[in-house]
């Protein structure tokens, strides 16, 4: 008893859940199911218009059954459930097919097939109860079960209750018309063997449309709470592939248990810093739309050249952006990449040097960038209701410490010859830096690192170096150190 009671207790949350409708649901995820609805919709109307077509085929070239001496309805049937079921087909293409006229079309389809076989007794010349034994009321269970591809339980319920509707209706008028030849019986041989009527025989076929519709019915309150989670999961996942890069985002959704903090994973990457330069003090003159609109732009300029290097963005920092290569999926190439997204970052925004003016940019639109590579470490950091796929490292530091010695070595993009070496033995070409970048600057010391390094100019400062305005914070280089 305590496990029916459970059981029952878990079946009426299925049912709760799955009457639960779209219309409280957040609209990007109404719209899906209403397009999945829209699909399953056009769906019910193909396989219909096959079947209609496939009877009609076989009624066209099958032998006539004998016997037949009056009116033959099933042409007309036939020609105007065509008929309908196009129209149907061809409005579901045209807008989203109001629930009014879906219960109608069930209406119409039952009745249709309810007539056809009506008329059989008038097309055999016999008695009503004759139709009572015809088997096409078999055909009542595709109909019932069609609906079921909507996922919505109230179309299901309404067409098995209107087929046993209409077969108590032909079943009272067999019992009440003129009774003739006809009587009912309790004898199962005579009922097959006369136009007798059997009374539990008609009932036997009203509990089976019943209880297979109540079936379906349930089954689908269920699979429509699953579905209603699934296009609701479906929906986030792809939100959250617009802010993590695909290959994190899938780590996430596809993964067999949830990912826990302090979980990560030691890999060797390459990490490129992008950073705008005098942003601080430029963007303090600017309207807060027109800030919004350079930032729009360089990122749109950006993270393309970044990709197609095989790098993607870890995060997005103000005017900063923090990219990695090999960090989320291993790579053979990391450095290379690195360098040559580097390189092609600078030359797409020189190229879109006028769109910036245009947005509202006074003077040249200057960054600078820095590219490492080393062990860095990939996982997930935060608390348990807010959590950060993160790459944390030596690399990361000394990037963004980097990208602000462009200030003072008067450049605008900045290596080191281990990066450099590292990237030439995975397929780098010094011919990538032009005519302009790949000189090696020995021995130099960078603010915030202990030891002199040997740099690399990945591309010079077309202009005077910006000195350091002491009283402006350093984004990048604040926001990345740790």
């Amino acid at each position: 008893m305590v496990r029916f009671r459970k059981a029952f207790r878990e079946l009426s949350e299925d049912i709760r859940e799955g009457t639960v409708s779209a219309e409280g649901m957040p609209e990007r995820v109404a719209e899906d199911i209403g397009r999945r609805e829209a699909q399953a919709e056009r769906l019910i109307g193909w396989a219909q218009l096959s079947a209609v077509v496939f009877f009609s085929m076989l009624y066209a070239i099958a032998p006539r059954a004998e016997g037949a001496t009056g009116f033959n309805f099933v042409p007309f049937a036939l020609a105007g459930y065509f008929v309908f079921t196009v129209l149907r087909l061809w409005l579901s293409y045209r807008f989203m097919l109001p629930a009014w006229f879906l219960f109608l079309s069930i209406v119409v389809d039952v009745a249709l097939l309810m007539a056809l076989i009506f008329s059989f007794h008038i097309q055999y010349m016999q008695h009503p109860s004759f139709y009572l034994k015809a088997p096409t009321i078999l055909y009542v269970f595709l109909f019932v079960s069609l609906r079921a591809l909507r996922f919505d339980p109230r179309f299901v319920l309404t067409a098995g209750s209107v087929a046993a509707i209409g077969w108590v209706c032909l079943v009272a008028y067999a019992v009440f018309t003129d009774m003739g030849e006809m009587k009912i019986t309790r004898n199962y041989v005579e009922y097959l063997t006369s136009n007798a009527i059997l009374i539990g025989a008609e009932m036997d076929k009203i509990i089976a449309i019943l209880g297979v519709t109540g079936i379906l019915g349930v089954a689908l309150l269920r699979a429509r709470g699953l579905l209603f989670s699934a296009v609701r999961g479906s929906a986030a996942a792809r939100d959250l592939s617009r802010y993590f890069a695909p290959e994190v985002a899938r780590s996430i959704t596809d993964a067999d248990r949830e990912l826990m903090i302090g979980e990560g994973v030691l890999r060797e990457a390459a990490v490129l810093v992008v950073d705008i330069r005098t942003f601080t003090p430029t963007s303090a003159r600017l309207q807060p739309n027109a800030v919004m609109r350079v930032l729009a732009r360089y990122q749109a300029v950006v993270v393309p050249a970044i990709e197609a290097h095989g790098g993607r963005v870890d995060k997005f920092l103000g005017d900063g952006v923090l990219a990695t290569f090999g960090a989320v999926e291993p790579s053979k190439t990391h450095a290379a990449g690195a360098l040559a997204a580097a390189i092609a970052v600078l030359a797409a925004v020189d190229a879109e040097a006028g769109a910036f003016a245009a947005e509202g940019w006074p003077g040249p639109f200057r960054i600078g960038c820095a590219v490492t590579a080393g062990s860095v470490t990939v996982g997930i950091v935060g608390v348990h209701d807010r959590r950060e796929h993160t790459v944390i490292g030596d690399p990361v530091n000394l990037a963004a410490k980097l990208e602000t010695a462009n200030k003072t070595e008067g450049t605008r993009g900045l290596t080191t010859t281990a990066v450099l070496d590292l990237a030439r033995a995975q397929g780098f070409s010094d011919a990538a830096f032009g005519t302009v970048g790949g000189e090696v600057r020995k021995g130099r010391q960078v603010p915030g690192v202990t030891d002199p390094l040997d740099l690399v100019v990945i591309a010079p400062e077309a202009m005077a170096p910006v000195a350091s305005d002491p009283a402006a914070p350093e984004p990048v280089r604040s926001r990345l150190s740790t």
